[in-house]
């Protein structure tokens, strides 16, 4: 299994959302380049980033801070926030990151879906981000009634990289995933499912990987605010 931990971006600083919420958030001294060398000098291999700012701002991004980090780190970066076009998401594999993360356009857009999965195949991963099952889109703010599940159907034979499947309710509460509904998008599905959203504890972390059913996970908050200590969580990671 894979431990990603996370690093949100926005005006070019780390920070946390609770539950998606920018009026909840925390922002941490380190910058972001400081924070991404940590996680490789503990040994993590990859990292997942979210460039918050451009979720609510096609006219922003963060991806000089992006740049930095892959070209002065060997970590495997995962990408997404805001791309939600073909010259976005161009933009963000020109920087040489391992893959990117498409939320919005993935469910707005199929056809742009399939273009880009077929044009970088294993390298376009796509994000769930669901209340009680059902998507919520750009930023989490537009919340849908397609069931997250009908959803994978219709995607499940391109060929993407993973599926990022984040229960926003548990995000950033650090009460642990929704482990039933991400082992059901696991087990429906040969696409590789990463969790996301309320990991609390070691322990966490240990009964995911104890499924063997989830490629990884995405650890955030519980990080930063020293809930799961880095040399700990660096041991669980494959």
């Amino acid at each position: 299994m894979i431990v990603y931990p996370a690093i949100d971006l926005q005006d070019g600083k780390c920070v946390r959302l609770t539950k998606g919420d920018f009026a909840q958030q925390t922002v941490y001294e380190k910058s972001p380049l400081e924070q991404a060398k940590l996680f490789e000098d503990k040994g993590f291999k990859f990292l997942h980033i979210v460039d918050l700012d451009r979720t609510i701002d096609k006219e922003k991004s963060n991806l000089q801070t992006i740049k930095e980090i892959v070209q002065n780190t060997n970590l495997r970066v995962q990408v997404g926030g805001g791309l939600r076009t073909k010259d976005t998401i161009k933009e963000v594999i020109d920087l040489g990151v391992e893959n990117a993360v498409l939320g919005t356009a993935a469910v707005n857009e199929p056809d742009l879906l399939i273009e880009v999965s077929e044009k970088y195949k294993n390298k376009i991963s796509v994000g769930l981000d669901v209340r009680n099952q059902m998507i919520a889109l750009k930023g989490w703010k537009d919340q849908t009634q397609i069931l997250c599940f009908e959803f994978l159907r219709q995607i499940k034979n391109l060929p993407l990289k993973s599926i990022i499947f984040t229960d926003i309710n548990k995000d950033g509460m650090k009460e642990g995933i929704n482990l039933e509904d991400t082992l059901k998008m696991a087990e429906s599905s040969n696409i590789p499912v990463i969790a996301s959203g309320g990991v609390s504890s070691i322990e966490d972390i240990q009964t995911i990987k104890n499924q063997k059913k989830i490629y990884g996970v995405v650890v955030g908050k519980a990080i930063y605010d020293g809930h799961i200590k880095l040399n700990e969580l660096v041991n669980l990671s494959a």
